[in-house]
């Protein structure tokens, strides 16, 4: 029987290697893709969809067909487990079994749901991304009537990006403008240069976005914010971006696992345990550098993984993986204005928003075939 790669998920750090399936299709070894979506979407045009800027056809990889048309088999489902052993994996919901002779993970991260009570019919997360189409259309509909208030939970740029396409979105389509308030916790953005910071809270004041920094968010229901020091606050739709989790699979399979649950991998990115399973992007725990999470390592990641999963198939040397130096934040604010941040280069406005979409526009239009 020929060898069997098997990947799990469609995302960043598989794109070079879902580029070049037909290599190794055509070198005799089978291939399979896992992913719950026909689609993968770009996280970091995400907020842009959320505020009208892109349609989800912009912003998203035709998985499916791209296996499909290569040879490959796609196969629509979410890993629950790996069995190393057995060298098997099993789906959730289903009695099917994928084996697999290597191994590569790439199935993403998620945003922690501990916080949440009660119906969360109004609260949404940054991830899926799918999801923030179900945001936008219940915006647009809560507003049609009334003034309504949003709020964004977290301290990161995730919440920074939402907030200022929320209000994109309304001040374009909507009857009535939402009230946006962000509760940070005690710190907004904390970490990130001073100026990044500064910028952010001008453009935002300007856009009429409050900032809560009373203390952290202990409980969030369907309309209620309750905070450490008991105060609540009440909301319409509320967005919980509090950070990300690489998923538990990697936890249930036994395997070696970083502080945040991620796959723990060497500099080969490969498995510190199991030499047959490779990973890349948010669900990994590089053991040599903690990475952030942050989609340009994922980017970094893909040549070096696709060339070790075709060298593990092979039996071939395995290549290291190089972090590299400083890498490029742009945050999307809206209103075709960014923040734009590059070691001691940070600059807002329109051109820091130009840059950004070209950068994503050229990414996607690398790989993505037409839907």
């Amino acid at each position: 029987m020929k060898k069997q790669l098997l990947l799990l998920g469609g995302g960043h750090a598989h794109m070079v290697t879902l580029a070049n399936l037909s290599t190794f299709l055509n070198k005799g070894y089978g291939v399979t893709v896992v992913q719950p979506s026909d689609y993968h979407y770009y996280s970091g045009m995400g907020p842009g969809m959320l505020g009208g800027s892109y349609a989800p056809e912009d912003i998203r990889f035709a998985t499916r067909k791209l296996v499909e048309t290569c040879g490959g088999r796609f196969v629509l489902g979410k890993a629950f487990r790996i069995d190393p052993d057995r060298q098997v994996v099993l789906l959730e919901g289903s009695d099917e079994v994928l084996p697999y002779d290597v191994l590569s993970c790439n199935v993403g991260s998620s945003v922690p749901r501990d916080l949440l009570r009660g119906e969360t019919e109004n609260v949404f997360t940054a991830k899926p991304i799918e999801q923030l189409l179900v945001a936008q259309q219940r915006i647009l509909d809560c507003t049609a009537d009334r003034t309504i208030t949003v709020a964004i939970i977290g301290s990161g740029p995730s919440s920074l990006e939402i907030a200022g396409n929320i209000h994109q979105l309304c001040r374009k389509q909507a009857v009535n403008m939402p009230v946006i308030r962000i509760f940070c916790g005690r710190d907004f953005l904390s970490g990130r240069p001073d100026r990044v910071r500064t910028l952010a809270r001008k453009l935002l004041k300007r856009k009429g976005v409050d900032i809560v920094q009373e203390g952290y968010v202990q409980q969030i229901d369907n309309h209620r914010i309750v905070l450490e020091n008991g105060h609540e606050y009440a909301a319409d739709i509320l967005f919980h971006a509090v950070g990300v989790k690489p998923p538990p699979i990697f936890t249930r399979s036994g395997l070696s696992i970083g502080p945040d649950g991620g796959l723990r991998v060497n500099a080969c990115l490969q498995s510190v345990d199991q030499d047959n399973i490779f990973g890349g992007g948010d669900c990994i725990y590089f053991e040599a550098e903690p990475l952030d999470k942050v989609g340009v390592y994922a980017v970094r990641q893909n040549p070096i993984l696709y060339r070790n999963l075709l060298a593990a198939l092979e039996g071939g040397p395995l290549e290291r993986f190089q972090p590299g130096g400083r890498y490029l934040l742009i945050y999307n604010l809206g209103e075709g204005e960014g923040i734009f941040s590059k070691g001691m280069i940070t600059f807002c406005g329109k051109l820091a928003f130009f840059l950004k979409d070209w950068i994503d526009r050229r990414f996607i239009r690398t790989f993505q075939v037409s839907a």
